[in-house]
């Protein structure tokens, strides 16, 4: 990564890394607060009184929110320097988990949840617009994928230390925890990142146009299916590997590790590859990706096997993330913060719909490891949209290059001689 030296917020002269890393330590805050609850449910349930598939809606609900919350919040700061609008959402997710930490009841918890998850869309698509601004062109995807570094070391470190900490003193000292890494990030951000402020000339109309171009469209529709894939396995994993690998209860934290461990490498490779050949990247990663998932199947029925699987998945996974977010970027360059947060909606969109149609496919008594074969469709899908964006894309190239051959050459005029 370069270390160029910016000009920050404070006017201070400050590495370029260090700006980006005040960005990576938002995303590993709201990393935490996204996936721990996964792992405090019970406890939550217990102390609310609440079953376990009620207590599940403060997964169901931060998940929507981050899809309703990513184009309400761009929209809303449309009119604000890209900073102040980073640390206006670092605000807002400091008070949405210290909300949920003080909550006296279910329902207030759930509204803190709500409150959070709105920042999550907006924080990562601004962001990943300014990491991209920071460097030069050719390291925009590296730019990216280090910020989203911070969201999946949070899965390998923080999401386990959090559950161990809720499970010992309390699911509300964890929250509080998550509150008070988001106070480091929104002070990281006011002291490291730069004042930017917006294009001039963008308006509004210019953001929502750039949703309308087919490249952005289909980026954002390779998003929902091919992350759809990795989620369709990871919603179930817990009753598959307990239940058919054999693995304890216990041993599904660790498992969990593993899986953000492939997280992290696949995002950094991802990072490294897109900008130098990001189309054959997403081809090799959604491929192996299908491959790999259709395997699970098979593979989960081993505990050695199902660790390294696992693995893969959120290397391969993850490895999308950097190219997808940066062919947005590329493609609704005009005006890309609106398109950027919307695919980080994308994201969780296609969460949700792969817990859906793998709890479909379970209820219909497929057994537990169904789910892997609908992410493997769902990530075939997004290759097969891959291929599909390239050869319009180069069809449009073909007619560009057409329409220049074909257009007439002035001729140059005569120049007189004394």
């Amino acid at each position: 990564m370069s270390t160029r030296v910016i000009r920050s917020g404070n006017n201070l002269e400050v590495p370029v890394p260090l700006a980006l890393l005040a960005l990576a330590l938002g995303a590993f805050g709201i990393g935490m607060t996204e996936f721990v609850i996964m792992g405090l449910l019970p406890e939550v349930a217990a102390d609310f009184g609440v079953s376990i598939p009620t207590a599940g809606y403060l997964v169901t609900g931060y998940a929507l929110g981050v899809v309703a919350g990513a184009p309400l919040m761009t929209v809303l700061g449309a009119r604000v320097t890209r900073r102040r609008m980073l640390m206006l959402l670092m605000g807002l997710f400091v008070v949405g988990n210290t909300v949920s930490a003080l909550a006296p009841g279910y329902e207030v918890m759930l509204a803190g949840r709500i409150v959070a998850s709105l920042t999550h869309g907006a924080f990562f698509g601004i962001g990943s617009v300014v990491a991209a601004e920071l460097v030069a062109p050719g390291k925009r995807a590296g730019a990216i994928a280090l910020m989203f570094t911070g969201l999946t070391v949070a899965n390998v470190v923080g999401v386990p230390l959090g559950t161990f900490v809720g499970q010992a003193a309390g699911w509300r000292v964890t929250f509080l925890g998550v509150a008070a890494l988001g106070l480091l990030g929104l002070l990281g951000v006011a002291r490291l990142v730069p004042e930017m402020p917006r294009p001039e000339g963008v308006r509004l109309r210019d953001e929502v146009a750039a949703l309308r171009d087919v490249q952005v469209l289909l980026a954002m529709a390779m998003t929902v299916l091919g992350f759809g894939g990795v989620f369709a396995a990871l919603t179930y994993v817990a009753p598959m590997m307990t239940e058919v690998a054999g693995y304890s209860d216990a041993s599904v934290t660790w498992l969990l590790v593993l899986f953000g461990i492939g997280m992290v490498v696949g995002n950094l490779v991802g990072g490294r590859y897109a900008d130098r050949a990001l189309m054959p990247l997403l081809y090799l990663s959604l491929g192996a990706l299908s491959l790999v998932l259709a395997l699970f199947t098979v593979t989960a029925h081993n505990r050695f096997a199902a660790a390294v699987t696992i693995t893969l998945i959120g290397g391969l996974g993850f490895a999308t993330v950097p190219p997808l977010q940066k062919r947005v970027l590329d493609r609704a360059a005009g005006a890309p913060t609106l398109a950027s947060a919307v695919n980080i909606g994308a994201f969780n969109l296609g969460n949700a719909l792969a817990a859906w149609l793998g709890g479909l496919v379970i209820s219909a008594g497929w057994g537990y490891t169904a789910p892997n074969g609908v992410g493997a469709l769902l990530a075939a899908s997004a290759l097969v949209l891959a291929v599909v964006s390239r050869l319009l894309e180069r069809r449009d190239e073909h007619g560009a290059r057409g329409r220049d051959l074909a257009e007439p050459r002035r001729p140059v005029p005569a120049v007189r001689r004394g």
